[in-house]
């Protein structure tokens, strides 16, 4: 897929104000760990994930969508009335029904004429949300639009927390299993794409492509259909840890290849990469695989952690704030989510 007129106008982002240590969460499995004889501080020597935000207990996934959205909106420049679609694109969400681009959407007070319409795509829902909006654009359905969603982890690392201390079978492959839940932590994100005869900054998305491997579905589970609101019902989530590594690295390649050539580009064009961040080591092993230059890689997952859906949106909107990017530059931005599913676009700023 290619893009002739469509343009990155301005992303926003909202962190939670409260930092949770990874040896923290360590010292809440003390009795695990006392019982298996393993050192505190392996979480973050396995992952580099020293710390990651949460946010307050009362925090609904609509709320900081929202605040997010406010701020993309206002750096954009574009007019409330001009916005033809929202998309919401977490994991996370308000409940079931409706759709929490709804709650979004009233309280952004937007035009009664816009799509609306909830996405989910483990960690691609987001970049997934920027392909459908660009669809649009390019096709001329709409001028303007925005991408949001917000992850909250923090009920789904303290419910891992608790089943694996109320565990009287708990095991070392059971802990294992629950590793990947406890590198997650919260933020929430938004950009506004638009029509390039509408952009004041001429950002260009250039395109991309996708590629999937589900056979391997089975990798990372939430087995459970649930909403923020469901205290009752907070799901349990179950990685393989050391698979979703292997195959996500064998798709990768295949991914990258097809869209430098789709975008006609070589390994050396690129100026910056950004990425869905899972840990230190994830992000190493991809570079080293691709064959790219490290150096031109932006971390955020050693004090955000796993931020899921808005990890690689939230990675570049502090990218861009720390004036990383220049006039002209060539972007890349490299997806990867249980499924396996990889997707990875092509920008220039």
């Amino acid at each position: 897929m290619q893009y002739k007129r469509v343009c990155v106008e301005a992303f926003g982002y909202e962190l939670p104000a409260n930092v949770v240590t990874s040896l923290s969460l360590e010292e809440r499995l003390a009795p695990i760990y006392e019982k298996f004889n393993l050192s505190y501080g392996r979480l973050e020597i396995l992952t580099g994930i020293r710390e990651r935000r949460f946010w307050d207990d009362d925090v609904m996934p609509s709320q900081a969508s929202i605040r997010a959205a406010e701020k993309a909106l206002s750096k954009s420049g574009v007019k409330n009335e001009d916005i033809g679609c929202l998309l919401h694109t977490s994991v996370s969400r308000d409940f079931l029904e409706p759709a929490t681009a709804t709650v979004v959407h009233d309280s952004l007070g937007l035009p009664h004429t816009a799509t609306i319409f909830d996405i989910s795509n483990a960690c691609l829902g987001f970049i997934n949300g920027m392909v459908t909006l660009a669809n649009m654009i390019e096709l001329g359905q709409v001028k303007a639009g925005i991408v949001v969603g917000c992850e909250s982890s923090k009920r789904l690392v303290d419910t891992t927390i608790t089943r694996l201390l109320n565990d009287p079978d708990i095991t070392r492959d059971k802990l294992k299993l629950a590793f990947a839940t406890l590198t997650l932590g919260s933020g929430a994100v938004a950009v506004v794409l638009t029509h390039s005869s509408l952009s004041q900054y001429g950002h260009k998305l250039l395109g991309g492509v996708t590629r999937a491997s589900s056979q391997h579905n089975d990798l990372c589970r939430i087995e459970a259909d649930t909403s923020f609101l469901n205290l009752d019902k907070i799901p349990d989530m179950h990685t393989d840890y050391a698979g979703v590594l292997k195959n996500g690295l064998s798709l990768a390649p295949v991914t990258w290849e097809a869209t430098k050539q789709e975008l006609n580009w070589q390994n050396s064009d690129i100026d910056r990469f950004f990425t869905h961040q899972v840990s230190v080591v994830h992000s190493r092993l991809l570079f080293e695989t691709l064959g790219l230059d490290e150096a031109k890689d932006f971390s955020t997952v050693e004090y955000l952690g796993n931020i899921g859906s808005v990890s690689l949106p939230i990675t570049m909107a502090l990218g861009i704030d720390q004036g990383l990017l220049n006039p002209g530059d060539k972007i890349a931005m490299l997806g990867i989510g249980s499924g396996m599913v990889c997707l990875m676009q092509g920008l220039e700023w």
